[in-house]
């Protein structure tokens, strides 16, 4: 019996410990933060309008995709998340960050204390832009405007709601160590940039995206309708329709891209035909 509570206690005390370290904040690599010094504040423009920030962090009520507010409501099976404040603003918003604490934000979905943002921050698409890009990110960040927003609270279920267990959901989904970059520049706007995956990919139990199923498309987080897939397979689009649709949001039945998707080919007019050309030849090298 003894022998049996020893054992237990074991066990305990290392699944503690693996929690623990599992869950930890990353530290920042030096060599990482190098490139953040460069200001390219052109590259930086393009980066925020592909990203998608002002999609989701717009201010409720405005129209300038410049005021940061946040406050926009996005429905889970996870439960209610609240766009919280990103702009430049000290209190509300992120106008008191450096670049180290904008690169593990972005790249780790970390904040400054070491806290775990939800993955419903599309950080682990994010994780594999280049360095380059995140640098001329930040610069341009700084010159955005302040808005005077409080973040809301989000509304989770317990014991989802405890971000240190997020560490283990990137532990699962996002390995921080040899991470590839996309070197092909239409996989590095799907993967990375513009997230496609995090929305026409079904997710698992976990909110995990099933990568057997890339680009499948998949159930709307909101439980209204159905992202649909975007694989070649099911698509059924030529080179020429897709490029066509990312410009214009017409589709080959001569519809057109409405609700969040319009926001998104709006965010995809910085980039040339050539990039949009690599988008669609991504797309159709699925298999």
């Amino acid at each position: 019996m003894r022998r049996w509570a020893l054992g237990l206690c074991a066990v305990a005390v290392l699944g503690a410990v693996g929690y623990f370290v599992i869950t930890a904040p990353k530290q920042t690599s030096t060599i990482a933060l190098a490139q953040l010094e460069n200001v390219d504040l052109q590259r930086g423009a393009k980066v925020f309008s592909v990203a998608g920030c002002a999609n989701c962090h717009i201010s409720v009520g405005q129209d300038d995709p410049f005021h940061l507010g946040g406050g926009m409501v996005f429905d889970t099976p996870f439960g209610k998340f609240v766009a919280p404040n990103i702009s430049m603003d000290p209190e509300h918003g992120i106008g008191a960050w450096d670049a180290r604490a904008f690169y593990a934000a972005v790249k780790w979905g970390q904040s400054p204390d070491g806290s775990h943002y939800f993955p419903v921050f599309p950080y682990s698409a994010y994780r594999l832009m280049r360095d380059e890009d995140v640098a001329a990110l930040w610069s341009y960040w700084q010159t955005l405007p302040a808005a005077a927003r409080p973040s809301e609270p989000h509304d989770m279920l317990w014991p989802l709601s405890m971000r240190r267990n997020i560490g283990g959901w990137k532990w699962l989904n996002m390995p921080q160590s040899n991470v590839s970059v996309p070197q092909d520049d239409g996989a590095y706007v799907v993967e990375g940039l513009a997230h496609c995956a995090q929305c026409h990919t079904p997710r698992n139990i976990m909110g995990g995206l099933k990568t057997s199923a890339w680009m499948r498309g998949a159930p709307n987080p909101s439980g209204r309708g159905r992202i649909p897939s975007i694989h070649p397979d099911d698509l059924g689009w030529g080179k020429e329709d897709i490029v066509e649709y990312l410009s214009s949001g017409f589709t080959p039945d001569y519809d057109m891209a409405g609700g969040k998707m319009a926001d998104v080919i709006k965010s995809l007019a910085p980039l040339s035909r050539v990039e949009k050309e690599q988008i669609a030849d991504y797309l159709l090298s699925l298999n």
